[in-house]
């Protein structure tokens, strides 16, 4: 058998031959250009060089270029949990692999495991009553189930009335509605039942929660006590959350806009006020620091802990300060660059050919994504980091990164917006 390469090179050979004889092209320029004209009017894709109607591609490294108009460039593949693909990087795509040629394993990232979605007595997805996406059974009406084994006794808009809050929405927009009963969303994985309770959830106990007080398990500052996430205060304290003592001589509202400063939110939602003093928390974590707590070091660190960009600057007040040679909001580019801007713009481009997603500039084969715009993030400036979830109304609340859309909490903090304390209590 010939080996792979060499067949291709003999069909490639045999190709030209067909339209070459004698080292001379029998077709005419213009049709060999249309042969080599992709549909955004580019020859060979802007990447190599069109002969007799074929492209040769140009290459920086060898193979980063193939396809029958160079359009293919693996370098771009979707990365997942650190790795290019979960199957095989193809002309940018990922093809994932289905050893069993069932096509179980799906996803833009090849992340999906639909074997999961099987029912292991009849061996049918989601025992037939729903649908698979990325591993999750939907069910079908007047199902339910991890893998829709399970038939409900009463209509679907039956189950909804049930499942139908005070306030006209369905399990309070914090559960699922399932044969008329509502699951509620179990948001603390370290309670016993949950911060969200209720025959429709309509009770959500995070709201009896001050900023402050995501580091213990007190409600309502510890003056109080919370029914279903409303404050009952104690006798000498007031406020919403019972935060603030009646014998201070400030009233609360007067010490409430002490606390915030330049803020909407007291102490910047990273301390406790009480009578118009700050005492910023995590407890006996000095890079949260000020008079209102307004300075929070944690933001010159990127998502491995290094601190503006790793000895390429110093943090003031949660901002980078670069030093000579160095930029970005964690002096994490280089002013100089040693490759072309030809190589530098092929690194910053995305599977479909465009810089930066469209979202940012190219700097020596890095994005620089557009800072107007604080919510583009991204190796290619392909994440919205408004999908992050919040708390308090601060993305990741203040205790974590946001990374594509998702939050990555700092040591000692769990939950999707990273507002539950697992650490030490004080």
């Amino acid at each position: 058998e010939f080996p792979h390469s060499f067949g291709v090179f003999l069909l490639f050979f045999l190709f030209i031959l067909g339209y070459q004889v004698g080292g001379v092209c029998k077709l005419s320029t213009e049709s060999s250009l249309r042969r080599c004209r992709t549909p955004d009017g580019k020859i060979c894709s802007g990447r190599g060089k069109c002969n007799c109607g074929i492209c040769i591609c140009e290459a920086i490294e060898p193979g980063k270029f193939f396809g029958p108009r160079c359009e293919c460039h693996d370098w771009v593949c979707a990365t997942y949990n650190g790795k290019t693909c979960n199957g095989t990087c193809h002309c940018g795509s990922c093809m994932c692999d289905n050893e069993d040629n069932r096509g179980m394993v799906t996803g833009r990232f090849c992340e999906c495991d639909d074997s999961e979605c099987l029912d292991e007595e009849t061996g049918e997805i989601c025992g037939g009553h729903g649908q698979c996406y990325c591993g999750n059974c939907y069910c079908a009406a007047g199902w339910h189930g991890d893998k829709c084994e399970f038939q409900c006794d009463m209509s679907p808009w039956e189950s909804r009335q049930r499942c139908t809050s005070p306030d006209g929405k369905i399990c309070s927009n914090r559960g699922t509605c399932v044969c008329g009963e509502c699951n509620c969303h179990d948001v603390d994985p370290s309670g016993d039942w949950g911060d969200i309770h209720g025959d429709t959830c309509e009770c959500d106990e995070r709201n009896c929660h001050a900023t402050y007080d995501r580091y213990t398990d007190d409600f309502c500052s510890g003056h109080g006590q919370c029914n279903c996430g409303r404050c009952d205060c104690k006798e000498g304290w007031a406020g919403n959350k019972c935060e603030h003592p009646l014998s201070c001589s400030l009233s609360l509202e007067s010490s409430l806009k002490k606390c915030r400063g330049t803020s909407n939110l007291p102490c910047f939602g990273r301390g406790q006020c009480q009578c118009g003093q700050c005492t910023c928390h995590p407890p006996g974590d000095s890079r949260v620091h000020g008079k209102n707590c307004e300075c929070d070091d944690r933001q010159c660190e990127d998502i491995n802990g290094e601190v503006c960009g790793g000895g390429h600057g110093y943090c003031s007040c949660g901002r980078c300060i670069c030093e000579e040679g160095w930029f970005g909001k964690l002096c994490q580019f280089p002013r100089s660059c040693d490759m072309s801007d030809a190589q530098s713009k092929e690194l910053c481009e995305t599977s479909d050919g465009v810089i930066c997603s469209g979202k940012g500039s190219c700097h020596c084969g890095k994005c620089i994504c557009n800072p107007q715009d604080w919510w583009v993030s991204g190796e290619y400036c392909e994440c919205d980091d408004r999908e992050c979830d919040k708390h308090d109304g601060i993305i990741c609340t203040g205790n974590g990164l946001c990374n594509c859309g998702n939050c990555e909490c700092w040591d000692g903090w769990n939950g999707n917006a990273c507002e539950i304390w697992m650490g030490e209590e004080y």
